[in-house]
């Protein structure tokens, strides 16, 4: 796809979504091509490890499972 600076500026939402297809897009300004917007590669495979804490929390016994300590954590505020 080719756009012009001008459609880039009002048009910028069809853009994106041209772009999120799996697109190119070429912008031009005065006739000459000046950017390429292409997709973004991305990797959404979840991580297979449970999170971990570092730093002070590291070491501490306590909180061994992590979603555990935070769910405790949060119950009174949260119900």
């Amino acid at each position: 796809m080719v756009a012009t600076a001008k459609d880039l500026r009002f048009h910028s939402r069809a853009i994106l979504h041209a772009v999120s297809r799996g697109e190119e897009v070429i912008i031009t300004f005065r006739g000459r091509p000046r950017a390429k917007i292409v997709p973004l590669e991305t990797n959404r495979e979840k991580p297979e490890t449970p999170p971990r804490l570092f730093g002070i929390w590291k070491d501490n016994p306590k909180v061994a499972d992590v979603e555990r300590f935070v769910r405790e954590a949060r119950r009174g505020r949260f119900g």
